[in-house]
């Protein structure tokens, strides 16, 4: 049966998704690969920051994990989600702050720690020529010989320094659905867009009717899709972004039209160039002709009878 569902791309769907802490828990435990006993969502929560060029929504969540050994720690997701291309800078700012911030310190006995952090991106665009969907960029420790180092790592210290990366290109899943991240994430999977409503998904339940959490991911994104607040959101930003994409192919058609004068400008100038030396070439010809008629002994009259130019033009050749 094919369920009819809001597009999560959307920021307002997406959020009125993982605001349902079950269905947070389910997409951190995917991303991480790990058994998540616990999520919450952090203060400050949600931002949606919207720019002349960019369009960027943040969530942070606070999850308890459970190790493969049995320890358990609290973990900070950074999500971050764009339609449009953005400068990395503008991720790295937000990182910077959160790292900052004095909510993100944790304390053990007499010291002072940065609880360990994930950064997620869910980009509606692609990086560059990386062919793979979901990226993980995963920190390890390293001695001067390039040999990996164990013996106490993760160690509090390391971890407040550096942090792991998961980078999703939407536009890469194309259908994908070889692991149960890719199988949470599918419900992004743009393929499924309805040709007539891009606000709408046309997703088969019978894909997922042996999966609990899919199922109840499915009913979340289908109820946000009969929710007219939710629907006058996407409205919303589909008038933004709508405008942003006339502005940008203005500039592009001006751009297009700017390159093609400057390659006009520049094909003349290569024009004038190339006529500047056919002229200097036959000057010297010209004047290699006069000199070799003056070493002759003809007068400059005789050779302009014999050139067909004045004498003053045969002065002004030879200075």
């Amino acid at each position: 049966m094919i369920l009819r569902v809001a597009n999560p791309i959307y920021d307002s769907v997406f959020k009125y998704l993982v605001e349902d802490l079950r269905i947070a828990k389910i997409l951190i435990s995917a991303l991480l690969k790990k058994e998540v006993l616990e999520v919450e969502v952090r203060k400050h929560e949600y931002t949606n920051g919207t720019r002349d060029n960019i369009s960027m929504f943040r969530i942070d969540f606070g999850a308890k994990v459970r190790e493969s050994d049995g320890s358990q720690h609290l973990v900070l997701i950074e999500l971050q989600k764009t339609w449009l291309e953005t400068e990395t800078l503008r991720f790295r700012q937000y990182l910077g702050a959160q790292y900052a911030n004095p909510d993100n310190i944790g304390k053990e006995e007499s010291h002072e720690f940065g609880i360990p952090m994930v950064t997620v991106y869910l980009l509606g665009h692609k990086v560059g020529d990386i062919k793979e969907p979901i990226i993980y960029a995963v920190h390890k420790a390293y001695d001067y010989y390039g040999n990996e180092v164990t013996e106490g790592i993760p160690d509090p210290f390391v971890e407040s320094l550096v942090h792991d990366s998961i980078i999703v290109q939407i536009p890469r899943l194309h259908g994908r659905v070889n692991n149960k991240l890719e199988k949470v994430l599918s419900v992004f999977d743009q393929t499924h867009k309805d040709k007539y409503n891009r606000q709408m998904l046309n997703i088969d339940e019978d894909n997922y009717e042996d999966d609990t959490d899919m199922m109840y991911i499915l009913r979340r994104l289908l109820a946000a899709a009969s929710d007219a607040k939710l629907r006058q959101d996407m409205n919303v930003e589909d008038e933004y972004f709508t405008a942003i994409e006339n502005r940008d192919t203005a500039i592009m058609n001006r751009d297009k039209k700017i390159a093609e004068q400057d390659q006009y400008i520049t094909e003349q100038k290569n024009q004038i160039a190339e006529q500047n030396n056919q002229i200097a070439e036959h000057m010297k010809t010209l004047q290699a002709t006069i000199n070799s008629l003056v070493n002759r002994g003809m007068s400059l009259d005789e050779i302009s009878v014999v050139m067909g130019k004045t004498v003053e033009e045969i002065k002004s050749i030879i200075r």
